[in-house]
């Protein structure tokens, strides 16, 4: 059994080893990329450049109005993800406190809709909200992101709140606190890991997001995504200062992502999936 489970080990961490090059390759190959000429590029993209250069930095930090768009980058994510994380903290304290047919239903509701996607309701979607809302508004792709982020956080929270007993819910109820105050003041505490693993989740997804903020910002409000796009011309593409932009574009979710990755993990072990 002992010479079994070390051969177990060594094909797991052999299958880790190819699945963490194989994550890993294409942000290298990107970064390298980001340091050569667009000659060297076109002539051969997987070789490790000779001569290193760092204009192509300082090229698409101008072309992309880098802190305009980083600006912009943060104010719609953090806003984004701080919605989701109220609304969707509460929507699931209650479908998982009350047991009742109605709740039922609209969890049931929210999981499927999870399964539809946006490019399925794209069309439909922008020529119904059209007459309601002002393009170029962060405010409506704020509200725009609420919307379709809202079922999956209230999935991840439900899980794990399903998982806390309900006679601390009853303790507090006994102490005179409301539903409200036992809630924000001693469950929601209690749900730090999974707030982590929701935040980084819709971070992510939100911070690189391209086709929802194509659809309703202009240049004057573009976010990071959006300001890369730039570098692809009709008729010629700077690679070298698009690898670039990529670049810079992916370290803040990058550092987001390395601050939390302690709570996402628990959040994930401790019923974040249920």
């Amino acid at each position: 059994m002992s010479s079994r489970a070390h051969l177990g080990k060594r094909i797991t961490f052999f299958v880790g080893v190819i699945l963490a090059f194989a994550y890993v390759f294409p942000f290298f190959l990107v970064f390298v990329n980001s340091l050569k000429l667009k000659y060297d590029i076109l002539k051969n993209p997987l070789s490790i450049p000779t001569t290193i250069t760092w204009d192509n930095f300082q090229q698409a930090l101008e072309k992309m109005n880098f802190y305009r768009s980083l600006t912009n980058s943060i104010i719609i994510t953090v806003l984004s993800v701080s919605l989701l994380i109220f609304f969707s903290s509460m929507l699931a304290y209650y479908l998982a406190r009350t047991k009742k047919k109605h709740t039922k239903y609209i969890f049931l509701i929210l999981v499927t809709s999870m399964i539809v996607p946006f490019q399925a309701l794209m069309i439909p979607f922008m020529a119904r909200f059209a007459p309601f809302v002002s393009w170029n508004n962060r405010g409506a792709l704020i509200f725009f992101y609420i919307g379709f982020g809202t079922a999956l956080s209230t999935f991840l929270y439900h899980g794990f709140i399903s998982n806390i007993p309900t006679e601390i819910d009853e303790a507090a109820s006994i102490d005179g606190a409301s539903d409200l105050v036992a809630f924000w003041k001693i469950i929601f505490p209690m749900m730090r890991p999974i707030t982590a693993t929701v935040a980084i989740i819709n971070a992510l997804w939100i911070w690189n997001d391209f086709l929802l903020p194509r659809l309703v910002l202009t240049d004057e409000s573009q976010t990071l995504p959006l300001s890369t796009y730039l570098f692809y011309g009709q008729y010629s593409i700077e690679y070298g200062q698009a690898m670039a932009g990529l670049v810079l574009a992916v370290i803040p979710i990058v550092i987001f992502y390395l601050v939390l990755q302690k709570q996402f993990i628990s959040g994930i072990s401790q019923g974040a999936v249920k």
